[in-house]
């Protein structure tokens, strides 16, 4: 059976601290952040773990 490939864009977006977890970056921070509150910018600024539902399926892509 061959090899799984790594999904390439997805490698990108996630990194894998040292202790093993998975971290991301949040969404809507890329534009349109002059109407967003000072409070949501800094929100949106934070890595963020993944859902505990998802790591199953994120894990396969990275291949882990």
């Amino acid at each position: 059976m061959p090899k799984l490939k790594v999904h390439s864009g997805f490698k990108k977006r996630v990194k894998i601290t040292g202790s093993g977890k998975l971290i991301r970056r949040r969404a809507w921070r890329n534009h349109n952040l002059s109407k967003k509150r000072g409070s949501r910018r800094r929100l949106y600024a934070k890595d963020y773990k993944f859902d505990p539902s998802d790591i199953q399926n994120v894990k396969r892509q990275l291949g882990i």
